[in-house]
């Protein structure tokens, strides 16, 4: 085992709580590590933030390399490259993962910028393989394929990164399943040292604000969704009834975020959330590949649509052919009755 095979995870924290999708990725990490035969390796900045190794460990981490510092109490994109950088360059790392959340969107270029390799924004999927270039005659012994949509939705492109190191890509939050906690789980705590240049440090953070999300779709175990098919708020509302009927929560398509039934906070989707409930009731969503790439792994997916050709009929578990304004009342009609 060498340190060249390691795969790395950027652990991204604000006031001492671990982001998810940090934490979905340090069990994909632990899966891919396990392919290779190496290891998890965390990489964790910030200050005062050593409390959080445990947690990191016990989710899948062999290593934290643990960067605390004042300047990097409160993420800013130059310090955090410098530090990151300088222990890859270090280290060499054969995959690097972050999640494909704000902060990772604005470190992860840069990080592959300083290093000079290539990097797959917004991957759905992560796989290990080997990649046969004709134009050498050479075939790529276990490289990163890196799943994500591309041309609108169009197609799922799987990219690859043969010569660089190491092979860097985000990761949307909720694709990956995050591993089970292990309370017994042992691993190793290295601190770093931490050195900034003065360019590093222009920017200075005078004042912050923060604002929890009033919609966590990504925890709901029951999510009805309306799509382009619910086209007046009446119908909408019939959808929150539903929703609130069985407890769950309300998603929809882009189409119905951009006719304004609903703030874009409840957009699953390429451009919203990825969720994987329990249970998924599509009403009157087509079921283009730009939505099914956020809720196709839904456990069991129910579609209602007037179009028997939909494409959400291809992954739908139960299919009902109708329209939504008589398909909903009846469902609702039949739930309450049962509850009585």
């Amino acid at each position: 085992m060498t340190a060249e095979r390691n795969i790395w995870v950027f652990i991204e924290q604000e006031d001492q709580r671990i982001a998810d999708v940090s934490l979905e990725l340090l069990g994909k990490g632990a899966e891919i590590a396990r392919q290779l035969g190496s290891e998890v390796w965390a990489v964790l900045c910030g200050d005062q933030v050593d409390d959080l190794t445990e947690q990191v460990i016990q989710y899948g981490a062999d290593q934290v390399l643990l960067a605390e510092d004042r300047e990097l109490e409160i993420y800013r994109t130059l310090p955090y490259c410098r530090v990151i950088a300088d222990l890859a360059r270090k280290w060499k790392p054969y995959i690097f993962l972050i999640g494909a959340t704000p902060v990772g969107r604005d470190l992860a270029p840069r990080i592959a910028s300083a290093l000079k390799v290539g990097l797959t924004a917004d991957c759905t999927d992560l796989q290990i393989g080997d990649y046969l270039s004709k134009k050498e005659n050479i075939i790529y012994k276990d490289l990163l394929f890196q799943v994500r949509p591309a041309f609108g939705g169009n197609i799922i492109a799987t990219i690859v990164n043969p010569k660089t190191r190491p092979q860097m890509a985000t990761v949307r939050e909720g694709v990956m399943q995050r591993g089970e906690l292990d309370l017994n789980r042992k691993g190793r705590v290295e601190q770093v040292k931490v050195a900034f240049e003065t360019s590093d440090l222009a920017l200075r953070v005078l004042s912050r604000e923060t604002r929890e999300p009033t919609v966590k779709l990504k925890d709901a175990p029951v999510i009805v969704a309306a799509g382009a098919g619910v086209d007046s708020p009446e119908e909408f509302e019939l959808v929150r009834e539903l929703a609130n009927v069985l407890g769950g929560e309300v998603g929809a398509s882009r189409a119905a975020v951009d006719a304004g039934f609903i703030s874009r906070e409840h957009q699953i989707g390429q451009t919203g959330s990825t969720v994987r409930p329990r249970l998924y009731i599509a009403a009157g969503i087509s079921g283009a590949i730009q939505h099914r790439a956020g809720m196709d792994q839904s456990s069991k997916i129910i579609a209602i649509n007037t179009d028997p050709n939909a494409p959400i009929f291809q992954i739908a578990h139960y299919k009902i052919v109708g329209d939504v304004a008589e398909v909903l009342p009846i469902l609702i009609k039949s739930l309450r009755e049962k509850a009585k």
